[in-house]
């Protein structure tokens, strides 16, 4: 004879032929429950408020982007040239900066919003704005590439933010590049100037030094009483005449000396007798008027443009359907699992007794 205990542990086992029968008889509810869930699904894509996501794409500009910021920037200026990757890396770092979205989430983001959503703290709104508005490396590949998505359930807004926060970030990056060439530039024009009045300042220093040297060379000419040129003839002649200079400046006579001397000092400018004078006034003027054409500089490229999007990103109506439907199929077999081991329980209450 079995014991008890066998029969009992007998009774506590699952047919599996069993319940797929009780399961079968049960499917009408089971499928009534998938439909209702899939109902469900339908009226969620349906009720819930679209949401669309507008994208940017960005590339580092031309090298005829940047060539209005290298004007003048040569190696005699001691200004080393912009390449593509700087540029386009000041324009990545006002595109990711903290600074450039807290002014746009000011500017743009809390304005659109109705009265309602004001209410809430500012904290809340700037983490909402923050999945909002994202800045993402398409592909680590090309280290490049960079696309600005912003979500939105309006469309039309959701692409021009795009682009106006993508705009705003050039214009930004561009206004400090044109900033530290011009401030560069004036830098090197202020060096110019010093080095310019050092060379008056020594071309001064020159002609006071020469009127002391003539004044002397008077001297002697007036005491020798040689008041022109001695007459020599033949080679000496030119021999003598190229070494008046130095110890025998007398010899050029008291009336060249005179009117030297007169001229030096009635003399208005030494600009014109200093050397390379002129080459650094140039430069200076270059450099101290120097002006970059802001319309002429890009420091990024849009990668196609910036459309409005037509379908939205949320919510998927194709997967809430099916969603809803899966989870109303497991509810359905759930909730016959439950009548089937309620039925089972109560048939082996009957038969213990």
């Amino acid at each position: 004879m079995q014991s008890r205990s066998d029969r009992v542990a007998r009774e506590g086992d699952i047919d599996l032929f069993d319940l797929a029968h009780w399961l079968w008889l049960k499917k009408v509810l089971i499928v009534s429950m998938m439909l209702l869930g899939g109902a469900c699904g339908v009226a969620y894509a349906i009720l819930v408020t679209p949401i669309y996501e507008a994208k940017g794409v960005v590339i580092p500009p031309t090298q005829n982007g940047i060539a209005e910021l290298n004007y003048g920037r040569t190696s005699e200026s001691g200004l080393a040239p912009f390449n593509i990757s700087a540029v386009y890396d000041v324009f990545l770092r006002n595109l990711r900066s903290e600074t450039l979205r807290r002014r746009f989430f000011e500017e743009q983001y809390l304005p659109s919003l109705d009265a309602k959503s004001k209410q809430r703290s500012e904290a809340d709104l700037y983490r909402d704005f923050s999945r909002t508005l994202q800045i993402t490396l398409i592909d680590k590949s090309v280290p490049d590439r960079y696309s600005v998505q912003v979500q939105s359930s309006d469309p039309a807004l959701a692409a021009r933010w795009a682009s106006l926060f993508i705009e705003q970030a050039g214009a930004q990056a561009k206004a400090e590049l044109i900033s530290n060439v011009e401030r560069e530039a004036e830098v090197l024009a202020r060096n110019l100037s010093r080095q310019i009045n050092m060379l008056r300042e020594t071309g001064r220093k020159v002609r006071e030094d020469l009127i002391i040297q003539l004044n002397e060379a008077l001297a002697v000419a007036q005491a020798i009483g040689l008041h022109k040129p001695p007459l020599i003839s033949g080679n000496l002649s030119s021999e003598v005449s190229a070494g008046m200079d130095g110890e025998l400046t007398y010899m050029r006579g008291t009336n060249a000396l005179e009117a030297e001397i007169r001229n030096l000092k009635e003399r208005k400018s030494d600009d014109p007798f200093i050397h390379s004078l002129r080459d650094l006034q140039s430069k200076y003027d270059f450099y101290k008027y120097l002006e970059v054409d802001s319309e002429a500089v890009s420091v990024f490229r849009f990668d196609g443009p910036t459309s409005q999007p037509d379908i939205p990103v949320k919510p998927k109506r194709v997967m809430a359907v099916a969603g809803g439907a899966a989870l109303g199929l497991v509810v359905g077999v759930l909730i016959a699992m439950f009548g089937y081991l309620l039925g089972r329980r109560s048939r082996e209450a009957t038969v213990g007794t």
